[in-house]
């Protein structure tokens, strides 16, 4: 056998893998890891750990492939472990490789140490190693790789001792087969296709997986063949079926009682890709009653907590043909199409005319990344999302600091596309130092600060339950183009309706990192 060092060994795997892109922000104990940099791999340089983890989910979700971050032992790791959270949240299989101290002064609790370090990202990884010994890295690498990329996918963590990288193995590098979606039972399928028959008014709600694993088209066929209505599931990360389409229903907010007046014209519900259902708000109507529920998921852990309904466990591609091979054209009236609010007039910059412009500018074969609250709702009326090939991304996770950096992770994923971020000035500052990557890799994005002046959601959301004299809710004075400028990027303002069509027609069309930062008028609207 040839023996070479581990990180050799360990770069042929990745190099196999596909993994040549890594996200970072380096340390002293991942010098060993970085060291003689090779000529094919690409490091993507973010100014803190919790960007980079952002950028490497939203990288990894545009180009449905994994995606490797890199982090600097305990504390580095602590700073990602928000977007980390959100990565969980939104299925993406990210490989978290952080640095570890030298093995040699492990036991004695040395500086930038991580104790017990596996344990320090769970729960929110599927699975969490520091191995055993040095030789063993490679394949925890090519294992980790493999778990994160299973259905349902997810981010994994790998912690190396800093001089692993340097010792010498003769191991052979295994990168193992990629196991592919899996099909649901037949009997599960015939079961749901004779429920489809005998209804009368059935719907579909969609959620992130869909699209995830390249399903839409599948699903518009299926819901095309029974006439049923499609709603969108409570917090969805990705756009699964086009906003657009006449069978297109609306969005499911996240509460009990909501979702219970909203499908109840219907008599069964088919919940695909998606939880049955995300709640964020409780607002005192116990447990309002739902349709008779098909829940198909990959995800066991999602089946084995849904309260009611039939779990059908199965990747969302392979589930929608099962069906569309044993169900046939229905007949049965479609329900009517939703019906959008009307365009505003433009006398004042609210966010309802700021999407409704957007819309009409929007390039074909656009990326929207959003993070931003509280425009949730009117964006879901002004702006529908068409294209369903990853045309939209934002967190399923509620956690901010994903969409300056996920515009940059996106934008960089699919450099053959343009990549626009709607991000809220309060959640921009929770990842604003991405604009630097943007400006270092000279990418073409357009990032639309929606600045309303305050936590509005947090706010909006006090209001709705009762509460009174509210702390920390008010912000303003960020000259956000300011800033922008101050990191490498182009900085545009726009404070009054007029300036809104001219000043996005010129960012959109600037082949440089623009912010355009919109001061609109704050909204009483609550985006659930």
């Amino acid at each position: 056998m040839i023996k070479r060092t581990v990180l050799d060994a360990s770069r042929e795997l990745l190099r196999e893998l596909g993994l040549t892109t890594v996200f970072g922000n380096p340390g002293t104990t991942e010098v060993p890891f970085l060291t003689d940099w090779p000529d094919d791999f690409h490091y993507i340089l973010g100014l803190q750990e919790s960007t980079v983890v952002a950028m490497a989910d939203a990288y990894s979700q545009a180009t449905r492939q994994a995606a490797i971050v890199n982090l600097h032992s305990a504390g580095g790791v602590g700073h990602g472990l928000g977007s980390l959270y959100t990565a969980y949240r939104n299925r993406t299989p990210l490989i978290v490789l952080a640095g570890q101290q030298s093995r040699s002064l492990l036991p004695h609790d040395p500086f930038l140490g991580a104790m017990d370090a596996p344990e320090f990202p769970k729960p929110y990884v599927k699975w969490s190693i520091e191995p055993a010994t040095a030789e063993d890295v490679p394949a925890a690498l090519s294992r980790a790789y493999h778990v994160a990329t299973q259905a349902p996918s997810g981010p994994v963590f790998v912690s190396v001792p800093a001089d692993d990288w340097t010792a010498t193995t003769e191991r052979p590098v295994i990168s193992r087969p990629r196991i592919r979606g899996f099909a649901p039972d037949p009997e599960a399928v015939a079961e749901l296709a004779a429920a489809l028959e005998a209804a009368e008014r059935p719907a579909i709600v969609v959620g992130g997986a869909v699209d995830q694993d390249g399903a839409v088209t599948e699903t518009v066929a299926l819901a095309e063949r029974l006439n049923a209505g499609v709603w969108v599931a409570p917090m969805s990360f990705r756009c699964s079926f086009p906003e657009n389409h006449p069978l297109f229903q609306g969005f499911l907010d996240p509460e009990r009682g909501t979702i219970s007046d909203k499908l109840a014209a219907h008599d069964l519900v088919v919940v695909l890709g998606a939880p049955a259902f995300t709640y964020h708000v409780d607002r005192g109507r116990g447990e309002a009653p739902l349709p008779p529920l098909f829940i198909v998921s990959d995800d066991e852990h999602l089946l084995a907590r849904a309260y009611e309904g039939t779990g059908i466990r199965a990747t969302p591609k392979l589930g929608v043909r099962a069906l569309l091979d044993v169900v046939g054209q229905n007949s049965r009236p479609a329900p009517a199409p939703l019906q959008r609010p009307a365009k505003p007039s433009g006398d004042k910059l609210t966010g309802e005319f700021v999407f409704s412009t957007l819309t009409d500018l929007l390039p074909d074969n656009a990326i929207v990344v959003e993070e931003a609250p509280s425009h949730r709702g009117v964006m879901h009326d002004h702006l529908p999302i068409t294209q369903t090939d990853t045309g939209f991304l934002t967190i399923a996770s509620g956690t901010l600091g994903y969409g300056v950096p996920g515009t940059v992770g996106a934008a960089l994923g699919a450099p053959d596309r343009k990549v626009i971020g709607v991000i809220g000035d309060g959640s921009s500052m929770y990842g604003i130092q991405a604009l630097w990557t943007a400006a270092r890799q000279d990418l073409p994005v357009t990032i639309l600060i929606m600045d309303n002046s305050e936590y509005a959601a947090v706010r909006i959301f006090g209001d709705s339950i009762g509460s009174e004299k509210l702390p920390s809710t008010e912000l303003g004075g960020i000259d956000f183009a300011a800033l922008a400028a101050s990191m490498g990027c182009q900085g545009v303002t726009i404070t009054e309706p007029a300036g809104l069509v001219p000043g996005l027609t010129a960012a959109l069309d600037d082949k440089r990192p623009t912010l355009v930062h919109i001061r609109v008028t704050s909204s009483e609207e609550s985006p659930y």
